[in-house]
């Protein structure tokens, strides 16, 4: 039986945001998980909203020390990476999708806390809805499509302002420290995935496969952030491609 596949979302996401993908792939008898994260759709009251805490949910979507690949997209990226660090052996393939290893520089990683912290309490007075049209309309999501638009904010109805202020300051960007320096020690195939649209985390994307031994950094055409509503059959493409690696 081959190791399960865990799809992880972004924030204001939740699993649901993985249908597409999931209904692209065709994996056999590999099973794919697509749970929420803290902070969000059926956890959002789940706490401690840190990244820790998060990536060992992760592994424990798995029974003692078995195996699984895994998948993540934006702040799920970050937390599949940081599984992927914690537990080594466990993971056999990592797909790192619109995503960071972190803020090196000390200023602007407090600057980017402190950022989190004001949007969250913004959050929190404005509510989801008035929240979920903001965020969507954000220069990250621009070019979408009015199908991909209206997809992403159903799926960020699954959600309160309580569980993702509590995420922004839990697991925020800033709050995650920064991984760079340890990018050495995966072993396991890596994939790094970004969009031709999306400048920032496509220039960060090259980096990640630099530094990343024997990873692999494939550019969707015409795709900006939001691969997995973007591009789903794209990304079902190149996961299984990656996990027959």
């Amino acid at each position: 039986m081959p190791a399960p596949l865990v799809l992880l979302h972004g924030f204001t996401q939740t699993g649901a945001s993985w249908d597409l993908v999931q209904g692209a792939l065709d994996l056999g008898d590999r099973r794919v998980l697509t749970p929420d994260q803290r902070g969000h759709g059926t956890q959002s009251a789940t706490r401690p909203t840190v990244l820790p805490a998060m990536a060992a949910d992760v592994m424990r979507q798995v029974e003692g020390s078995a195996e699984l690949a895994l998948a993540g997209y934006s702040m799920g990226g970050r937390a599949a990476l940081l599984a992927a660090l914690a537990s080594p052996g466990r993971v056999t393939h990592l797909a790192l999708i619109s995503t960071t290893a972190g803020i090196q520089d000390e200023a602007e990683r407090a600057a980017r806390v402190a950022a989190d912290d004001t949007l969250a309490t913004r959050i929190e007075g404005e509510g989801i809805e008035a929240f979920a049209a903001e965020w969507g309309s954000g220069p990250l999501f621009a070019g979408q499509s009015p199908d991909v638009a209206s997809a992403a904010r159903e799926d960020r109805l699954r959600n309160d302002a309580a569980g993702l202020a509590a995420s922004l300051r839990g697991a925020g960007t800033g709050k995650m420290g920064s991984l760079w320096g340890g990018l050495g020690a995966l072993t396991m195939p890596v994939l790094v995935l970004t969009g031709e649209r999306d400048d920032k985390f496509t220039a960060i994307g090259e980096r990640l496969a630099d530094e990343i031994p024997g990873a692999e950094h494939v550019v969707v055409p015409g795709a900006g952030h939001q691969l997995p509503l973007e591009a789903p059959e794209a990304v079902a493409a190149e996961l299984k491609r990656l996990l027959a690696r």
